[in-house]
């Protein structure tokens, strides 16, 4: 598929990847929808895009994701405005990172749930009739690492991500017949406002290695991409998949690693082993 001219519908699309999926679709001459809660940041990036000179279109639609209301919402809109829905790109979420037992049970744990979880399922069943309906469509799931492997202070979230990694290889076979095509993004560590938002405290420093961050525009570019040719899954960058396929097969060894590594000295002081 082609994305010039092409109505896609980007979720989150204030901040980070889907700001920076939106902005690459703009490129590309496509009918941007772009949905988040902040409307002035669409709206600033709405103009951004119509400034492109590609022949793009933005539409801005306010949307909370985890109200099924705004959901349907979003859909009629984007039908009112441009007729059909070609992509969608299911990338709205956050993260609540701690151990479970000080998680938040509303705010954070609920709160996750309803997001990262219900909202793809409800966004994609709102948007699944017009794409069968047309015989053709993209379906695009940001998952991230966290949907492959499960690591401490993840457990909602990674929860969440592995929810969206079933219910989308199933959909990928129930939906395939209609011409529609549904992938699976797997980013690791992307330089975004998540880790701000997610209140990671972290007493050893752990986190992705610099020469494996992504920024937020590799993972659009790969979105696109992913327009013009669709796999099931893409794991970027590359390297994670060394990491998926040592949690599958060395399992024990990765926790061994992962508890020795991370969970004890995090939690020493609980534990008494300071």
């Amino acid at each position: 598929m082609d994305p010039k001219g092409k109505v896609v519908i980007v979720t989150g699309a204030s901040s980070g990847i889907g700001e920076a999926t939106a902005r690459q679709f703009g490129r590309e001459g496509a009918k941007v929808v772009l949905a988040a809660r902040r409307v002035e940041k669409l709206e600033a990036l709405a103009n951004e895009i119509g400034g492109m000179g590609t022949g793009a279109e933005a539409l801005v639609v306010q949307a909370d994701l985890s109200k099924l209301e705004d959901i349907q919402s979003l859909i009629q809109k984007t039908l009112d405005k441009f007729g059909r829905i070609d992509v969608l790109v299911n990338n709205a979420g956050f993260g609540r990172l701690d151990w479970l037992e000080k998680l938040d049970p509303v705010k954070d744990i609920q709160g996750q749930f309803d997001v990262n979880v219900m909202g793809v399922v409800q966004t994609t069943r709102q948007a699944l009739p017009v794409m069968i309906q047309q015989r053709s469509g993209h379906i695009i799931q940001m998952c991230s690492m966290a949907g492959l492997v499960g690591t401490p202070t993840y457990t909602i979230y990674s929860a969440c991500k592995h929810a969206v990694h079933g219910f989308s290889e199933a959909l990928r076979r129930e939906v395939k017949p209609w011409g529609i095509d549904v992938s699976m993004v797997y980013p690791g560590g992307v330089v975004t406002e998540f880790a701000s938002h997610a209140g990671i405290k972290r007493k050893t420093k752990a986190t992705t290695p610099k020469f494996m961050l992504l920024s937020a525009d590799d993972v659009g570019r790969a979105v696109v991409s992913l327009v013009r040719r669709p796999r099931a899954m893409w794991i970027i960058p590359w390297l994670w998949t060394f990491t998926m396929w040592m949690n599958r097969n060395f399992n024990g060894f990765v926790d061994y690693t992962t508890i020795n590594r991370f969970t004890i000295p995090e939690r020493e002081e609980e534990l008494g082993t300071k």
